[in-house]
Parts: structure tokens; sequence; C-alpha cells
């Protein structure tokens, strides 16, 4: 699959953060489990995460500079978009809709442990 919305690559982390948080809470779920599994996920700490978010730096350097992508991600599967996480061959792009992924799963109720891959 070609690169077909190299817009989201450009747009800013923080642009996009507070609806992921809009997103779970709407489901009576908490801003902290959204940064749980970011961190999870990045390997960046609360405060390097924050700091990150107000630089406004966009998904490509977010993900650029994430301090250790977690091997486990690779258990992440099923549709976003329409699309199977695991078949994305753009690497940034997998990592964009891993994360959409784990929103989802939050806010869809599932236990953390299991979004989590524990």
């Amino acid at each position: 699959m070609k690169n077909s919305n190299p817009r989201i690559y450009k747009m800013t982390f923080s642009s996009v953060y507070p609806l992921y948080i809009q997103k779970v809470e709407k489901k009576d779920r908490t801003k902290e489990e959204v940064d749980e599994v970011i961190k999870w996920l990045t390997g960046y700490t609360q405060s390097q995460m924050e700091k990150q978010i107000e630089k406004e730096i966009t998904f490509q350097e977010f993900f650029d500079e994430a301090p250790k992508m977690n091997p486990d991600r690779k258990l992440i599967t099923g549709l976003i978009c329409g699309v199977r996480v695991e078949e994305i061959k753009e690497p940034l792009m997998q990592e964009i809709r891993y994360l959409d992924k784990l929103v989802d799963e939050i806010a869809k109720g599932k236990d953390m442990d299991k979004i989590l891959r524990k």
C-alpha cells in the first residue's frame, strides 16, 4: 500500500492527543489510561511525553524520537479504519494505527491487562 495519507505524519501529536482522551472519557475511561498505553507503546516517561506534547512535534517526530518501541506491539491485531493493523506495510503508519487501536480498545471497555498484551 502506497503512502496515501502523509498528512497525518505532519499533524502535531498535541492536536490529536486531546481527541484520544475525549474518545475514552466519553466511555467513562481516563486520560491516565491513554497515557499508560502511549508510554507502553513508545517507552516515553510521563514527563518526556508531556514535553513532546508541549513542543508540538509531528506524529513523525513523536515516533522517531520514541525512546524504545515496545516489541509486544506486534501482538496488536485487528481492524482500524477497515485495515488490518498487522498488514500495514508503511512502518510509521503502522505505529500510528497501533496507537489508534490501543485507544479504541480502551474506549471499548477492554481490560488494561489485555490492552497491554500481558
